[in-house]
């Protein structure tokens, strides 16, 4: 079942015909303001579940946002520093404080297990108190010059007004992590969230306009891509755009604000190596895998999707993988005991079942999983699936699949495993498995990825500091901690004949 869209109606009659959903709105210019239309948010878990309904801004709309964060911004960039840290501080008390509810509201729209969906609530509070501290440590540099009797001083500045495009598998983590650093350093935002999860979107919306926050500074349009991203990316009055999500729409992203002379920062696919070496601890390296490369169902850009192991361990971690995998609950995600939750939808799923049979047809061998499951209410459930007898050149190792698929690819040793885990067009994260002090060091330095993870899983990483990859992972600054000043500002130098 996919998200139903329509003529908007003010109140809305759910599945059960007892309860009544008033239309989610926009937040533009300091209003909550309906749009023309609206669609209804599905449960991944429950397709009768109606989560909320959620009004779709247009092209009007949009512009409207992006007007009103243009007037803002002079005020707010120039303004006091200790306001932006006590609103961003506000959010990150509130969400934390929230994070139960709002953590089940984003397993019910996302599909997460409730104590991941949790998880991500508690990441993103944190990280709006990282950067409420942020906003009093902007620092700047006075240096020397060449020239006597002249002094010269190196600042940083906010951008203006900056379009947030955030994707659907972490629906309060990445806006988070793009919404603090804008604000902290002085920009105005328009906040487009993915067009699967606004009931996420709309809640943290709400805490950021609760904070206090002036009118137009803060702006959600909720919509699609084709109409609101568009729109942001084309439009003169945006300065930068911050993009997270799939590596087509990166690039189409990245060629029109080329073409508008717009700084643009890319997080897009991933297809990660975790590297099983002969001397691993096989219960480390079963562990690792079957989190990196299962849970959140796959849909992470971090998962683990090749497991490259070598000769000496191979057959004894797919036989103890696989007897792992047998352990793992797939259901509700709000239910107690579920390891995996669903898909998101079901063309997510389809893509999930759809590489499964391209990996059969390729040749490699299907050891588990791999099936549609059928639960208690309908949803788009898929088993976690595993195989093996994979060639590093076959479509299920070259392409992201974005599901619970992981292909096992055996190497003779270390430097055969090594090459094979650089062999992609992706690089934003290698992970590897092994208790040589000396593979483990040398593999930190010659992986090709911008994140590397020994004896840990893939995904997983702190908020603290910096999140990016190389090659078709991403483009430009990376994302949060200190390390996000680089995009959300930019750097002015002064002089002054004293």
């Amino acid at each position: 079942m996919a998200r139903r869209e329509g003529a908007l109606a003010r109140d809305h009659t759910d599945t059960n015909g007892t309860r009544y959903m008033k239309t989610a709105a926009n937040y533009i210019a300091g209003e909550w303001l309906e749009g023309a239309n609206a669609a209804e948010d599905i449960n991944p878990s429950n397709t009768a579940d109606v989560v909320g309904v959620f009004s779709r801004a247009d092209r009007v709309e949009t512009q409207r946002a992006i007007a009103a964060g243009k007037q803002a911004f002079p005020a707010w960039s120039r303004g006091s520093i200790q306001q932006r840290h006590d609103i961003l501080k506000r959010v990150g008390d509130t969400i934390l404080a929230r994070k139960d509810e709002l953590g089940k509201l984003l397993a019910r729209e996302e599909g997460k297990t409730l104590a991941e969906g949790v998880a991500e609530t508690v990441r993103a509070g944190q990280i709006f108190l990282f950067f409420a501290g942020e906003c009093v440590r902007i620092a700047g540099e006075k240096i020397a010059s060449v020239r006597p009797g002249i002094d010269v001083e190196i600042t940083r500045e906010p951008l203006g007004v900056i379009g947030l495009i955030t994707p659907w598998n972490f629906p309060i983590a990445i806006p988070a992590w793009k919404i603090a650093p804008a604000l902290a350093y002085g920009n105005c935002v328009v906040f487009k969230p993915a067009d699967l999860v606004p009931a996420t979107a709309h809640a943290l919306s709400q805490i950021i306009v609760e904070s206090g926050i002036p009118a137009g500074v803060f702006n959600l349009a909720m919509g699609r891509g084709s109409i609101v991203g568009e729109t942001l990316i084309r439009h003169p009055d945006i300065a930068a755009i911050s993009f997270t999500g799939s590596v087509a729409t990166g690039r189409t992203i990245a060629a029109a604000c080329a073409e508008g002379m717009k700084k643009f920062q890319l997080e897009m696919g991933g297809k990660n190596p975790l590297v099983v070496l002969d001397d691993a601890d096989l219960a480390v390296a079963v562990e690792c895998a079957a989190n990196g490369a299962f849970f959140a169902t796959g849909q992470r850009c971090t998962a683990s999707s090749r497991l490259i192991v070598t000769d000496g361990i191979h057959d004894r971690f797919v036989a103890a993988l696989t007897e792992r995998m047998k352990s793992l609950v797939v259901d509700d995600a709000l239910k107690a005991g579920t390891h995996i939750g669903p898909a998101v939808d079901q063309a997510q799923l389809d893509q999930d079942l759809r590489y499964v049979a391209i990996g059969k047809q390729e040749g490699a061998r299907l050891v588990a999983g791999g099936d549609r499951l059928s639960r208690d209410a309908p949803g788009f459930y898929v088993a976690p699936t595993l195989f093996t007898d994979v060639r590093n050149d076959m479509r299920i190792a070259r392409e992201e699949i974005f599901g619970p698929v992981a292909a096992v690819i055996r190497a003779k040793d270390y430097d055969a495993a090594l090459e094979l885990s650089n062999d992609t067009s992706f690089g934003l994260v290698a992970g590897i498995c092994t208790t040589s002090l000396k593979h483990a060091s040398h593999f930190k330095r010659n992986a090709d990825a911008g994140m590397v993870m020994v004896n840990l899983p893939t995904a997983g990483v702190d908020y603290h500091v910096p999140f990016g990859g190389r090659k078709g992972s991403s483009y430009g600054a990376r994302e949060q901690g200190r390390y996000a000043a680089e995009f959300y500002t930019t750097v002015k130098t002064a002089y002054t004949n004293a």
